[in-house]
Order: C-alpha cells, then sequence, then structure tokens
C-alpha cells in the first residue's frame, strides 16, 4: 500500500476532498491530509459534497501537520501556493509534487464540485503515475 500525504493551508476543503477522493478511487493508495496552518474544521460544502458522492468517512478531520510529520509517506503533495512554499522538510526524504487548486472556501457549492472534479481529472492520474499504481 502507496501511502500519500496531501497538504494545503487550511485543511478544511481541497486537501480533504483529495483525501476522500484518493481513498475511494485509487487502488493500492491510502491518503491522509493536514494543513500548514489548519482550520480545525472541515468546510460544511466540502463535507456535503462527498456525502452526496458517498466517499465521506467520519475519521476526515482537519489535522496539524504535528500529527502526521512522522508517518511514513510515498508522495507528497501541495494542492495550494501556500502550502508548497512552506512544505516542512519530512524526517526522511519523500518525492514531492506539487498541483495548485483554487480555495472554493467562502464560494457556493458549485465551486466546490468543480474543484472536486479538476482534482478527480488532474490529481489522481497524476499521483497514479508518479507511484506507478
Amino acid at each position: 500500500m502507496k501511502k500519500v500525504l496531501i497538504l494545503c493551508t487550511g485543511n478544511s476543503c481541497r486537501s480533504i476532498i483529495a483525501e476522500a477522493l484518493i481513498n475511494a478511487k485509487l487502488d493500492g493508495v491510502e491518503a491522509h491530509s493536514s494543513g500548514v496552518k489548519a482550520s480545525g474544521k472541515v468546510n460544511l460544502n466540502a463535507k456535503k459534497l462527498l456525502e452526496s458522492k458517498n466517499i465521506w468517512k467520519s475519521s476526515y478531520h482537519s489535522k496539524t501537520l504535528d500529527t502526521v510529520i512522522e508517518n511514513d509517506y510515498d508522495l507528497v503533495v501541495t494542492v495550494c501556493d501556500h502550502a508548497n512554499e512552506t512544505c516542512p522538510v519530512f524526517p526522511k526524504p519523500i518525492k514531492k509534487i506539487h498541483i495548485g487548486f483554487e480555495d472554493p472556501d467562502g464560494k457556493g457549492y458549485e465551486a466546490f464540485e468543480q474543484i472536486y472534479d479538476e482534482i478527480e481529472r488532474v490529481l489522481l492520474p497524476k499521483i497514479k503515475e508518479v507511484l506507478n499504481v
């Protein structure tokens, strides 16, 4: 099982959506998410969208980096420019890629649907390619 960490700033929208999509759609890959400045809450529209797609898990929550930094990952993916610029150095060398997505926070539900579709269309194939899964 390959392990992926999805990093963004608040860990409330994009990274949670990406975590859920990877866990639901990529066989052989387990995803976690975290924020460099975690908000401490999942955006309600993100949760509603993931519930509507039947891929929401009660274990999804906004986490700070210190809760995951010691885990072994095969890949770190930053999904916002701020996380990319402030991505920490991990205890062991880890492959890192950056694919930025617009932050839907504060926008309507449709913006979350667009980000979901974009993450599924752009990020999932890239992770499959990088991890050879």
